[in-house]
């Protein structure tokens, strides 16, 4: 039987990627996991080459309480062009992967990596009429449930760019770089403009960059 306080770890992938969707993961392990948790490498998933990475994440999903919650890019555009503002659409997310575990589970408290204004998160969270302790840390995946988090959430974000190059035939890559754009543009050039929000989150820079040059190419 677990014993120490029973802890939820939350983090994101995909919030800083053009194209994709945005995976928010909660991870739920007792402190008495620790050890074991060192001992399998969970670490900050950025620091875990993709291969291990996705084994890990088989591992981890395999032995722990967990959730995983995929917003695809058509639903990050709706959701964005209600909200309006990324950090309060993160909040949302994070509470509900919060109160999904916490709804199953016995929980003390949560942890999650700040992204935003400290009350975003614990009025997303009084919306849903949960109580429980919250800590917001900078750099938070220094803590083993985020870091858990985000081997989960990382792990599911490359699943689902894995899916989307094997439905549109193309290389999907992560980032917002030149290259992004460019394959942007092949993706339009290939599908359609409309094609663009099924596989991109529209309110990115990159979107003005692509459409444009495609529309006068």
């Amino acid at each position: 039987m677990a014993t120490g306080k029973m802890i939820i770890g939350v983090d994101e992938a995909g919030k800083g990627d053009f194209l994709g969707p945005l995976v928010v993961a909660g991870f739920l392990c007792s402190e008495s996991d620790f050890d074991r948790l060192r001992d399998l490498g969970v670490r900050d998933s950025k620091a875990i080459a993709e291969k291990k990475l996705l084994g890990l994440s088989d591992q981890l999903r395999a032995l722990y309480p967990h959730f995983i919650l995929i917003i695809s890019p058509q639903e990050y555009n709706a959701l964005y062009k209600t909200i309006k503002n990324l950090n309060k659409l993160l909040a949302d997310c994070h509470a509900n992967v919060i109160t999904k575990l916490a709804s199953s589970n016995q929980v003390d408290k949560a942890l999650i990596d700040k992204f935003g204004k400290t009350e975003l998160v614990e009025k997303a969270l009084a919306k849903r009429n949960l109580k429980i302790e919250l800590i917001q840390e900078v750099k938070g995946e220094r803590h083993l449930p985020i870091a858990a988090a985000s081997i989960l959430a990382r792990a599911s974000f490359v699943d689902e760019m894995k899916k989307l190059e094997l439905k549109y035939g193309m290389p999907v890559p992560k980032g917002a770089s030149s290259i992004v754009d460019e394959a942007a543009r092949r993706l339009i050039d290939k599908h359609g403009e409309k094609t663009l929000g099924k596989v991109a989150k529209l309110h990115f820079k990159n979107r003005q960059r692509v459409t444009v040059t495609n529309l006068f190419a």
